[in-house]
């Protein structure tokens, strides 16, 4: 346990039960059942169900994990994609001991479905939202988010109980095609000029990083790219309209 001392070492709330915990248990090398008694102890028996950072970022390995695998292969792109996001929220010292930590998770067989039930009962949708974002971001490291990635992706948001709409919306940030930035915002391009402002200050607000303000300022930084993505959405159909 003692090389992952620094993600296991306390703040992991309900992570450390169910699936999520079963997988790190064989990671740090103990083989545990669903109750993982033995993150348990060593995390003094912290069982808070409030989505806290440790946790978010224990699930989202587990899921980026999955991610990396769905296509049989993992790509140098998408480990400096991780590597680079934990360097920058996490510092250099833990985001090292994150990517021995995702290594070995490579190597394991990710219950997604199970993982995903646990996430959607434990997790606030803003954060949910936070995770199907990264999971895009991660998919186009390569410049190609391929079907496999794709469908994985949808999955993990259906499963975590994510609205279809707002996968197609964090989609359109990354997979951009005709009609992105109406995507974005959850609306048609026949919507009225005044149902676009609408759709603007609905989805700002949705989209806010104030949303993710209990999970510290390490995730601060991903929440304002996705909300940066609706204001240029928004921006764009403005211009195309001429709205003031």
């Amino acid at each position: 346990m003692a090389k992952y001392a620094k993600w296991l070492g306390g703040g992991l709330g309900w992570a450390v039960g169910g699936p999520i915990g079963a997988i790190l248990g064989f990671v740090i090398g103990s083989v545990v059942d669903g109750s993982s008694t033995a993150i348990e102890t060593y995390n003094g028996g912290n069982s808070s169900r409030q989505t806290t950072a440790k946790g978010y970022m224990m699930s989202l390995l587990v899921l980026i994990a999955a991610i990396m695998k769905a296509d049989g292969r993992v790509m140098r792109s998408e480990l400096d994609f991780v590597k680079n996001f934990l360097r920058q929220n996490f510092g250099e010292e833990s985001s090292t001991e994150a990517v021995k930590m995702l290594r070995d998770l490579l190597q394991q067989t990710i219950p997604v479905t199970d993982v995903c039930h646990q996430i959607r009962n434990n997790m606030h949708y803003s954060a949910r939202l936070q995770l199907i974002h990264f999971l895009f971001g991660l998919a186009q490291a390569d410049q190609n988010v391929s079907d496999e990635e794709l469908r994985l992706i949808e999955h993990i948001a259906r499963e975590t109980g994510i609205n279809p709409a707002d996968v197609q919306s964090i989609k359109a940030m990354f997979v951009q095609d005709t009609g992105f930035a109406y995507k974005i915002l959850e609306i048609e391009s026949t919507a009225s000029d005044e149902e676009v402002k609408k759709a603007y200050r609905r989805m700002a607000m949705k989209y806010h990083p104030d949303k993710l303000v209990n999970m510290g300022e390490e995730f601060q930084h991903a929440a304002q790219e996705k909300f940066k993505k609706v204001n240029e959405a928004y921006q764009i159909i403005k211009k195309e309209r001429n709205l003031p």
